[in-house]
């Protein structure tokens, strides 16, 4: 069994890129099977004793089921690699979960683990925008390809078929069939694109928030009207807490209240109080 491990940890040391991945796929291929005790005794070391060892023989064993289930997952145009080491992480999580007890063989309850993190994978890296939130999308995403029949768009019958086959709406699958024959475009134009070529770029059709003459009118009427009530406002207080308002809201340096406590000769308290009173008369003045 230490054979085993020494021909593991070979090959998971070699780094995993589409270069070295025949290397890879040969080594675990070579990798001895476990039989159904041998599986049981590691997995019960494991949980019993926490005996990495037992776990690493476990996992180690099965690394050519992780390459067997990623090749199924190559028609997402991702690197079988990447599809590999997530498959691994699954693989992980399965021997971590497994249970020696239930008479079941630990590549029959891996399977869930190793495609749940191959899928999480190809959801957040098939397209830049994520093309499935929901557990109705994910099961969509991943069983439309496999109900479509050629390239062509789903007629209305194969559409009712598939949505009566998943469970969902119609509607919904109609939705998810243009987000998996939709593509990316970039707003703005590529590195290798010149400055000729800025029109055919989707940002310059983009509208600006600033275009509407309309709208800058009557933003501006409305600042102007505004500014013009606020000195309208101030003018009705006295000289004392016009100043105080000044020196606290309307400077860019704003003086606190024990600043012009010291300047008006009164407490910080009361320069508060005349603040307050000051905001109130304005707000009623200005409406």
């Amino acid at each position: 069994m230490n054979d085993l491990v020494l021909q593991g940890n070979r090959a998971l040391a070699m780094p995993l890129t589409a270069a070295s991945l025949d290397g890879y796929i040969h080594a675990v291929n070579q990798l001895p099977m476990l039989s159904q005790q041998e599986e049981q005794d590691l997995a019960r070391a494991w949980l019993e004793e926490e005996n990495t060892l037992a776990a690493q023989k476990l996992v180690l064993s099965h690394l050519r089921f992780v390459v067997h289930i990623a090749r199924s997952y190559s028609g997402y145009g991702l690197q079988l690699a990447d599809l590999i080491q997530e498959g691994n992480v699954g693989l992980m999580k399965a021997v971590k979960r497994f249970d020696p007890d239930k008479e079941v063989r630990l590549v029959s309850f891996a399977v869930h683990w190793i495609k749940a993190e191959i899928h999480e994978y190809v959801i957040k890296n098939w397209r830049l925008v994520k093309v499935a939130t929901t557990k109705a999308q994910r099961k969509l995403f991943f069983n439309l390809r496999k109900a479509k029949k050629g390239l062509n768009w789903l007629t209305a019958d194969e559409t009712q078929a598939v949505a009566d086959d998943l469970g969902v709406k119609v509607a919904e699958v109609q939705e998810m069939e243009k987000r998996l024959y939709s593509h990316d475009v970039a707003v703005d134009l590529s590195p290798d694109e010149s400055d000729e070529d800025a029109w055919k770029a989707p940002a310059a059709y983009l509208e600006a928030p600033d275009s509407d003459p309309s709208v800058l009118v009557e933003e501006a009427e409305w600042s102007q009207q505004s500014q013009s009530r606020l000195m309208s406002a101030l003018q009705t207080l006295d000289e004392r807490s016009r100043g105080i308002i000044q020196s606290r809201w309307m400077v860019e340096s704003k003086a606190t209240l024990h600043d012009l406590a010291a300047e008006y000769g009164v407490s910080a308290e009361r320069i508060r109080q005349i603040e307050a009173q000051a905001m109130k008369k304005l707000r009623q003045a200005i409406a």
